[in-house]
């Protein structure tokens, strides 16, 4: 099985690349971040047009999450846990989250708030809903230590200072601050891998990078885009790619695909009440 996740940027601006590039990759499931579109607006027949089943979820014009399957897509959530919190005027739980069974492993497509600034009401959001995230995984593999449950997507965060192609741009910034990286370090101390980089390390290995001063020619990007698997997901790993081929030319996200490869049978995958 062929998992990926991959940030797109809108999926209606780039529906020919995404299309082209699922082809191309031959990949089994994709979790799609920043689709920006209402389910009303998410080009599902273009997926079911080449045999994959689609679920969605999106509120406004912003953010967005999205599971494409060709191996099944059970049980559809759109909330990990009762606990997420919301954010705006008036308060709501934005569109950050999608969950399903697909072949057996419960996938989720995770776009964490980005956190703007660390004095900004966002970046205590942010905290927040990664605390809300780190119950409910933990939660999961207490029911079940065998469950095969990948959180994937865009984490907006840099773990390590390998992670970015110069700590000293990012002091006192948002995605490396100490609190965000410790958030994210929990999740792995609960049990979830990160299952790519033993097969694509640092430095200078990234996911993102900024469309401005051309950051990507200069090779100045960040790693921000995770496959965290649980102990039984990571053991069937055995190769993870990052493709940074598709950031290049006219049209391209600033995100660039993450694609893991999955041996061995799934199992019984997980199935929280909210997971």
């Amino acid at each position: 099985m062929r998992l990926a996740t991959w940030n797109v940027n809108s999926v209606r601006a780039r529906l020919d690349r995404v299309l082209a590039w699922i082809d191309r990759s031959d990949v089994d499931v994709v979790a799609l971040q920043e689709t920006k579109c209402k389910d009303e607006q998410f080009p599902a027949q273009a997926f079911a047009d080449i045999g994959y089943e689609v679920a969605h979820h999106g509120l406004s014009q912003w953010n967005g999450v999205a599971l494409v399957s060709r191996v099944g897509l059970e049980d559809v959530s759109t909330s990990f846990a009762d606990d997420v919190p919301e954010f705006g005027a008036p308060p709501v739980r934005e569109a950050r989250a999608i969950g399903a069974t697909c072949g057996g492993v419960r996938v989720w497509s995770l776009y964490v708030p980005n956190g703007r600034g660390l004095d900004d009401p966002h970046y205590a959001y942010k905290l927040l809903w990664l605390e809300s995230l780190l119950g409910a995984g933990r939660g999961w593999l207490a029911r079940d230590p065998g469950a095969q449950v990948a959180l994937v997507g865009d984490f907006n965060i840099a773990p390590f200072d390998e992670d970015v192609w110069d700590p000293a741009v990012f002091e006192g910034a948002t995605h490396t601050s100490a609190p965000e990286r410790a958030a994210f370090r929990s999740l792995v101390e609960a049990g979830f891998t990160d299952v790519v980089r033993p097969h694509a390390p640092g430095p200078g290995t990234y996911t993102y990078w900024d469309y401005t001063q051309l950051r990507f020619p200069k090779r100045q990007g960040m790693r921000i885009d995770f496959v965290l698997g649980s102990p039984a997901l990571a053991a069937r790993v055995s190769a993870a790619t990052i493709d940074r081929a598709e950031r290049k030319g006219k049209g391209a996200s600033d995100h660039a695909p993450v694609v893991v490869e999955l041996d061995g049978p799934a199992g019984d995958a997980a199935a929280a009440p909210n997971g």
